[in-house]
């Protein structure tokens, strides 16, 4: 059994991506792998068949090894509801709240939880393909690492390095990460990746012969930047522009500090009938056809926010002039009268007004809401499969019109009198073809377009794969996996 690590010299260096191309070439060769992220840090999480919670990252991970996401594949996840503190979830469960400091003294207790969950998965799967968190270097993170070179000298697995040539100055980043790791660190890297490459190689080449030369490790590839790739985002918004059809829908999101699973939101921008626009910080939300109110990790503080921009009666506006607003899990409970949180779950204990759009109330829990959903909307009877993710219970006269009949027996969410307002629990849900059309055409768009957003998944995983094939030393990886020289 084998384990080999991906970590890079910064965030966002490529680590997911990477480890997903891994996860799919491995399966192309018949070979059996897991993914596995010690620990995430991330408000994009996706539900567990078993009902636990895990980095929606992961689940696109077992995506491309053809398996079921299982809390095994990320046995530790922090999800920030503030600056210095998070929600601390062990093996797809929230045990408790902490700030930095707190947790920095319990890594030693979710290090069992991550070497658990490790010797699990190696007992199940011949290669172990695991994806590092952050940057190695970060010094006043280096006393019991449990995500980088701590969790690879536990396991004593090999590791390979991948920086980000866009960002500028990759040399520096991987020679000055390489020499900030300890002499039993550096025997580890067995090789170097150089990431989204634009441009004549042969001018790189000098380069790559030099970083060779100087660290004695090899450049096992360098990957081409793609510019029409889309995987899910672990936390950063991605907002790159896709080129649209001549009549779209406009649909404005704005972004919250404490934004969660704003992945929701991937196949809107994907689609090519629909102009999705995410507001910051003192900008004015434009006009247009639907306003989002996205899920939040701290609903109060963040509808505070919402007020402190203006957005609430740039919302309220909107609906008089005839538009139409969702709202999902936190935009749900936004949307009610009232948000209470006795318990401090997400912060100071205490109640904040909601928009008053909806006649409901929620109080936050302690125990959370995790399931994997199917069911109908009360739209068109549109077929819609999602995911619930919430502390909050709602209740009020709102939910006798609900905007969503599930498979189990109950209802979900709430619609209002005039139909301008819709609001949900189900995250995910314009991943369905059906549901993504009948919310767009409430939303005002007549003819839609159906797209299937996981085929375009499946088309980019399969594309990843492909650049393994291109672009890097397959004969290596096949060493460090532990598997079989190829033999074509």
């Amino acid at each position: 059994m084998s384990t080999l690590m991906v970590q890079g010299t910064t965030s966002d260096a490529g680590k997911s991506t990477l480890v997903t191309a891994l996860c799919r070439w491995l399966i192309r060769q018949g070979v059996a792998v897991a993914p596995f992220k010690p620990q995430n840090m991330a408000l994009n999480s996706a539900v567990t068949a078993e009902g636990g919670e895990i980095g929606r990252a992961q689940a696109v991970q077992a995506q491309a090894a053809r398996l079921a996401p299982h809390t095994d594949m990320n046995p530790v996840l922090l999800k920030p509801n503030s600056d210095t503190g998070s929600q601390v979830i062990i093996h797809g469960r929230a045990v408790t709240t902490m700030n930095a400091v707190a947790y920095h003294d319990y890594k030693a207790i979710a290090m069992q939880a991550v070497l658990a969950s490790h010797a699990r998965l190696s007992a199940a799967y011949p290669v172990v393909m695991v994806e590092g968190a952050g940057s190695p270097a970060e010094i006043n993170l280096r006393a019991n690492d449990i995500a980088n070179m701590g969790f690879a000298e536990a396991v004593d697995c090999p590791v390979l390095l991948i920086a980000d040539i866009n960002r500028g100055g990759v040399f520096a980043h991987l020679v000055g990460t390489l020499q900030l790791l300890s002499p039993s660190e550096q025997a580890r890297v067995k090789g170097f990746i150089i990431n989204r490459f634009r441009g004549d190689i042969a001018l790189l080449q000098p380069g790559l012969d030099w970083l060779e030369a100087h660290t004695g490790k090899p450049v096992v590839g360098v990957l081409p930047y793609v510019m029409d790739l889309h995987l899910e985002a672990e936390d950063g918004i991605d907002r790159r522009q896709i080129d649209k059809a001549a009549q779209v829908l406009k649909v404005v999101v704005p972004v919250l500090p404490r934004i969660s699973n704003h992945t929701d939101f991937d196949p809107l921008r994907l689609h090519p009938q629909v102009d999705l626009q995410f507001i910051g910080p003192g900008q004015l939300i434009p006009a247009a056809d639907l306003i989002i109110l996205p899920g939040s990790k701290s609903v109060r503080a963040d509808l505070a926010y919402l007020r402190t921009n203006g957005w609430d009666n740039a919302v309220a506006r909107h609906l008089r002039y005839g538009g139409k607003v969702l709202g999902i899990c936190g935009g749900l409970q936004m949307l009610g009268e009232q948000v209470h949180d006795p318990l401090g779950l997400e912060g100071p204990p205490g109640s904040s007004a909601g928009l008053g759009l909806l006649a409901f109330s929620t109080t936050l829990e302690e125990d959370k809401q995790l399931r994997n959903v199917r069911g109908r909307l009360l739209l068109e009877d549109a077929e819609v499969n999602g995911y619930e993710i919430h502390a909050g219970v709602t209740s009020g006269e709102a939910l006798a019109s609900p905007a969503v009949r599930l498979d189990d027996g109950r209802h979900d969410g709430a619609r209002s009198a005039d139909g301008q307002i819709f609001g949900t629990y189900l995250h995910g849900l314009f991943e369905t073809p059906a549901a993504c059309g009948a919310l767009l055409r409430w939303a005002g768009l007549a003819q839609v377009q159906a797209v299937d957003y996981h085929a375009l998944r499946e088309r980019d995983i399969e594309r990843l794969a492909d650049l393994v094939e291109q672009h890097l030393d397959t004969d290596l990886l096949r060493t460090l996996c532990g598997v079989a020289p190829c033999t074509n």
